[in-house]
């Protein structure tokens, strides 16, 4: 198609750097993003993402629409307010040059422009009005004013008659404002033509969610059109799109060729193709081709159901600690992906530590696929600390391996990084990633788009909060608007919440009418039975409850003691356990508490500490440690105490011989004591009967103030009542469980009111407060559309990590610093070498967290200024350092002390 002077005249980027002038031409960026979007549709997005985007239009109308996104995202820039914006960095004689060829091409007096509100019309919310001029639905309109990463709060329905000369660069000349109006026409009708329409009528309405999903799938495919080269930091940088010098126009582009070109680099990995399992075939049995072992009747059976769906929605995995729940979740995922056409997964966990010790699990998983598939397939460990990991930083680069010819291999691709790291096909991250799917934030569609392609898996979800739950419950809406399949794993989830679960899943992919669409079993709600399998196909609410075999298996008697002694007497009584040898784990509520007792053990015991204050360094030496020593396959010492807050019930493969732990509900001493002779090895005689001693019952009612703090009163009196002086496991544990979340129970509980009222007056503004920064809950309806969907956001909680984890988590904001030793013979790492000799990575590793008490939130960020003060005194070449770059120094003395912000 032709394309006239003048619409060949604009520009769409340009720059200056080292005496070099260059630009793109607006027609290049257009045709460019066309194309990567194109790309992108048929080979990016899953099956399953193209069925949602289809939804009742065919694949050839849905192309068309995407094509047409792609082309005219762009076309505000087709401004006189945007092509009069000077450059980034002020240089008059590259404004003038382009500002001159538009003027030769036809824009009369352009050189001479002077606008007065020209920041009114920002090019995004230019070209949602110039489409809703040309009769473009409202719904289609709003991705266009959004794909910077925030849609208006409103159509831009007077944007035009108010600012028009921003438009056509003249209020009221029609000589000067035709050129305007008829490139804005031109490109307008190249988009209609280029991607298939005879007419604008033929542009459809679209839901909410399809407009979620294409207005990510605009920002990913517009920012690759905007990647001029993939590996910006090799001294010969592989080309995608790069502008070209000024001497060069439209004319001298080869659009198609640069495109090819560009995709054939950016696109290294391989995409998965799920198979379906086959249960039938001795030979193929898909545990013991993944794991080398057979499966346990549980794991059988909900396999077989899971299987069994055809229409999949969110399946909630209820069994045991220790019966292999995460083997079930990854076979699930693979027949989930390949009955709902997904290529992807996210696994979320609680903690760093937790997705850590998972991440070895899902890379080994991830592997077999590859392998057996014979192709590269890219993973990303999502959370603040995935840098220190060194099994993820060994990984190999999709490049490099692509440029090795090798297959079968799992990578990770550096494109995929910051913002756009969840689009990574397979994912392992903290849950926070998903919690910010329900948060109001710039480019958030990213995320929904990264998250619509996956299975997603949702490890310990007893571990959240009331206030992560109603994030936790939007994120699942959300999902079920876009049909992705969800696995929930728990070894203590109260009913309550399992009915919460399913309904929030059914409400997003169905909208308010879910409750006359359920179809369930008769006192569903109340199901008590243990291990329960849980799941939706379609509106039907399915439970496995039958598991023959599983009776077989020998059950494990727990032996509960209440220990009301001081620190020291409680140190004594652990060392008189461990008299013959063996493992003992105490788990306490707070990191003081664990530090405190930790200074009482003597120094020839062999002691492990896990907490939140270590240095990021000797954290992750302590878990691996740990692993190493008392995991599945560890080389138990004959004697240890292994100390550690919450951290040590959730997702570790360890096992202790005997378990201490606070007073905590009653699901997390139940976690807790799934870590107490987890495996079948050999015990000390002492220690063969299971003990778990509860810690912090100080009295009727009246329980250690630590303890108190963390959990409130109401659940540990009720745990307190119902707490038996033996738990045979896994019978009693949903029974339990039951009991202490079920409201009819509190009437057994004398005194329980005042807790009680204060237990909902702290849920009720927990969800409260949970609700002020929320998305809405999806609308299903064509002609929805995503004005105001980020309303009133968290303002730069977009552009800090730790912010946006705080705001899911509803805790306060604390900062991190690097610690290093700083003297009047120079600056060492705690471990005594100098920083001169250290590499910058390693230097970046020594990272911890002040605690919240020294940096309450009115203080935070006068405490932020102090630390940039002394870090620009004592290491100001930090400065010049990837890793380094904007991290805070906290220079302690030759003690290896400071006094800091009093």
């Amino acid at each position: 198609m032709k394309i006239s002077r003048q619409a060949a005249a604009l520009w769409a980027k340009k720059r200056s750097e080292d005496g070099q002038q260059e630009w793109l031409p607006l027609i290049a960026h257009l045709v460019d993003t066309q194309n990567v979007i194109n790309y992108l549709f048929y080979h990016w997005l899953s099956p399953g993402q193209r069925e949602l985007l289809q939804g009742t239009l065919t694949e050839e109308e849905t192309q068309r629409l995407v094509k047409f996104i792609g082309f005219i995202h762009d076309g505000g820039k087709a401004t006189a307010a945007f092509q009069a914006k000077e450059s980034y960095n002020g240089d008059a004689s590259l404004d003038e040059y382009l500002s001159a060829r538009l003027a030769h091409s036809g824009f009369i007096d352009f050189e001479s422009l002077q606008l007065a509100s020209a920041k009114e019309s920002p090019h995004a919310l230019a070209g949602e009005a110039i489409l809703e001029k040309f009769g473009v639905p409202a719904s289609i309109g709003a991705i266009i004013g959004g794909h910077h990463g925030k849609p208006a709060s409103k159509k831009p329905a007077n944007q035009i008659k108010v600012y028009t000369a921003n438009f056509y660069q003249s209020d009221n000349l029609p000589e000067i404002q035709a050129p305007w109006k008829q490139v804005q026409k031109e490109l307008f009708d190249y988009g209609l033509a280029s991607s298939g329409y005879q007419s604008v009528t033929e542009i459809p309405d679209v839901t909410q969610p399809q407009a979620v999903v294409l207005e990510g799938l605009l920002i990913m495919a517009d920012w690759l059109a905007s990647s001029e080269y993939l590996d910006q930091d090799q001294s010969i940088p592989t080309p995608l799109f790069p502008l070209i010098p000024l001497d060069q126009s439209w004319e001298d582009i080869r659009p198609v060729h640069r495109y090819q070109q560009a995709m054939l680099a950016w696109d290294t990995d391989g995409e998965w193709e799920p198979q379906r399992i086959d249960l039938t075939d001795p030979k193929r049995e898909p545990y013991r081709k993944r794991w080398d072992f057979q499966p346990r009747p549980v794991q059988q059976a909900m396999t077989k159901a899971i299987g069994a769906t055809t229409d999949p929605g969110i399946v909630i995995v209820e069994a045991p600690m220790g019966v292999g729940k995460t083997e079930i979740a990854l076979l699930a995922a693979e027949q989930l992906a390949f009955i709902t056409g997904r290529d992807g997964l996210f696994m979320g966990l609680p903690t760093q530590a937790t997705t850590n010790a998972m991440f070895d699990r899902v890379d080994k998983w991830l592997t077999f696929l590859a392998k057996s598939q014979g192709e590269n397939f890219q993973i990303r460990l999502m959370h603040g600390k995935s840098q220190f990991n060194q099994k993820y930083q060994a990984l190999p680069n999709a490049a490099n391996i692509y440029d090795e010819d090798k297959s079968g291999e799992v990578v990770v691709n550096s494109w995929f990084s910051g913002k756009k790291s969840i689009l990574t096909k397979f994912t392992v991250g903290t849950i926070d990633n998903l919690l910010l799917m329900g948060l109001k934030q710039k480019h958030l569609f990213l995320r929904h788009l990264g998250f619509s392609g996956k299975v997603v898996v949702i490890d310990e979800v007893h571990a959240y909060d009331a206030y992560m739950n109603q994030y936790l419950d939007k994120a699942i809406e959300w999902l079920g608007a876009y049909h992705v399949p969800i696995i929930i794993l728990s070894a203590t989830l109260p009913k309550d919440r399992r009915q919460q679960l399913l309904l929030a899943y059914l409400k997003g992919k169905y909208g308010m009418t879910y409750r006359r669409q359920l179809d369930a079993p008769k006192d569903w709600k109340n199901t008590e039975t243990y291990p329960l399998l849980s799941l939706l196909d379609g509106t039907k609410i399915k439970q496995v409850t039958s598991f023959p075999g599983q009776s077989d298996q020998q059950p494990t008697v727990l032996h509960i003691k209440r220990l009301d002694v001081e620190n020291d007497a409680l140190i004594t009584h652990v060392l008189h356990k461990l008299a013959n040898g063996g493992v003992a784990g105490i788990i306490v509520n707070t990191v003081k508490r664990a530090q405190a007792l930790a200074a009482l053990v003597p120094a020839d015991i062999d002691l492990m500490i896990l907490h939140s204050a270590f240095l990021a360094t000797d954290r992750i030496a302590q878990e691996t440690k740990l692993q190493a020593a008392i995991g599945k396959h560890g080389k138990r010492p004959h004697k240890l105490i292994v100390i550690g807050t919450q951290v040590l019930e959730q997702s570790l493969d360890i096992d202790f011989d005997v378990l201490y732990t606070d007073v905590a509900p009653m699901d997390l001493i139940l976690q807790r004591a799934g870590r107490l002779h987890r495996h079948q090895i050999d015990r000390p005689k002492t220690l063969q009967v299971a003990h778990v001693f509860v810690m912090g019952i100080e009295g009727l009612s009246t329980y250690e103030s630590g303890s108190e703090k963390v959990y409130g009163k109401y659940l540990l009196m009720k745990t307190d009542h119902f707490l038996p002086d033996k738990i045979t496991l896994p019978t009693d544990i949903s029974p339990l469980v039951q009991e202490v979340y079920d409201s009819k129970t509190d009437e057994d509980i004398p005194d329980i009111a005042a807790a009680k009222a204060k237990f909902n007056k702290d849920l009720d503004l927990e969800v409260e407060k949970a609700g002020v920064f929320q998305i809405a809950d999806p609308k299903l309806r064509p002609g929805k559309t995503i004005h105001d969907w980020l309303g009133r956001d968290l303002g730069n909680v977009d552009q800090n990590e730790q912010k946006a984890g705080a705001a899911v988590r509803d805790i306060q904001e604390t900062v991190e610093v690097i610690l290093v030793q700083h003297t009047g013979d120079g600056n060492f790492l705690l471990d005594g070498r100098p920083l001169s000799k250290v590499k910058p990575k390693e230097i970046a590793q020594q990272i911890i967290r002040i605690p919240a008490a020294v940096t309450p939130p009115y203080e935070i960020d006068q405490v932020i200024k102090k630390l940039e003060t002394l870090t620009g005194r004592y290491f100001l070449d930090w400065q010049n350092s990837v890793w380094l770059k904007g991290a805070l120094a906290l220079p302690l003395d030759e003690n290896d002390a400071v006094n800091f912000a009093g």
